[in-house]
């Protein structure tokens, strides 16, 4: 073996070694999840020492409710949000990429700087607004912001997406006669896919997985998505379940895993298009 393919060979192997490590987490839970109580942190290998899947059947009524109502809320708030990321942030990336108007270069760096802001400095304001219009323990204050482009990175994203769009398309479309929501929904918006369902996914794994703000403004049990149900579920008893509380974590993981496989090649191709330019 040359010395070149020995270097190749040791590199592969580290990176196969540090993603095995990261993936430990992982593992073990999916195994935890069918082991037998006593057994879960006692045994930190990853061989199953269990016979059944009574786990994920004592976990599914655990939390007060079946699992499946956590899920379909769940799949609400993501799906508003999901909504309202795709049409105000393609919008407004639009306006930033292509309309000329005062102060554009000011309020698109006012964006930029949004990304950097901690939610804990914006959330006490935002709940005190929320709870003034009443909105506390719904799904209002987890969907209503995303109608109004507050995610600057999807913005960011689109805007830098458009800016790869040769600008002679809109002018063509100009000449035909088109305005500029016509040439935003018509032109734009068919050749954005890359960046629309990159956006689609981020948005669905991050407000899948958010527990702070669901858990601030959510209250009702009934109303619980899957992140805070879980958190009820170890607090359900003195003595936590934590076999039931692992079994319920690998199903909450499993929309996450099935939309990250569907778009994966979207994800890559959204990221690597605009991170060229």
């Amino acid at each position: 073996m040359t010395t070149d393919a020995l270097k190749t060979a040791s590199k592969h192997l580290v990176v196969i070694l540090i993603g095995l490590a990261m993936t430990y987490p992982l593992a073990w839970m999916l195994v935890s999840a069918v082991r037998d109580e006593p057994d879960i942190f006692t045994s930190p290998g990853l061989w199953p020492v269990g016979d059944d899947l009574a786990n994920f059947v004592e976990g599914w009524d655990s939390a007060g409710l079946p699992f499946s109502r956590y899920l379909v809320n769940s799949s609400l708030i993501a799906l508003g949000a999901i909504v309202g990321n795709l049409v105000s942030c393609s919008m407004a990336a639009y306006a930033f990429a292509r309309l000329r108007f005062r102060g554009r270069r000011v309020f698109f760096g006012i964006m930029l700087l949004t990304i950097m802001l901690p939610i804990h400095v914006v959330i006490v304001p935002q709940y005190v607004i929320f709870s003034q219009l009443g909105w506390v323990n719904t799904f209002w204050p987890l969907i209503v912001p995303k109608l109004l482009a507050t995610d600057a990175f999807f913005v960011f994203l689109m805007v830098q997406f458009i800016r790869g769009i040769p600008r002679e398309l809109d002018e063509a479309a100009r000449i035909d006669g088109a305005g500029f929501f016509r040439i935003y929904a018509q032109i734009l918006l068919p050749l954005m896919r890359p960046a629309l369902v990159t956006t689609t996914i981020f948005t669905f794994i991050w407000t899948w997985n958010d527990f702070f703000t669901q858990l601030i403004y959510l209250t009702d049990p009934a109303m619980f998505s899957t992140s805070v149900a879980l958190r009820s579920l170890v607090d359900s008893t003195s003595a936590s379940s934590w076999g039931p509380l692992f079994a319920m974590s690998v199903v909450s993981l499993v929309p996450v895993f099935v939309v990250f496989l569907l778009g994966q090649k979207y994800i890559v191709q959204g990221i690597a298009t605009t991170g060229g330019k």
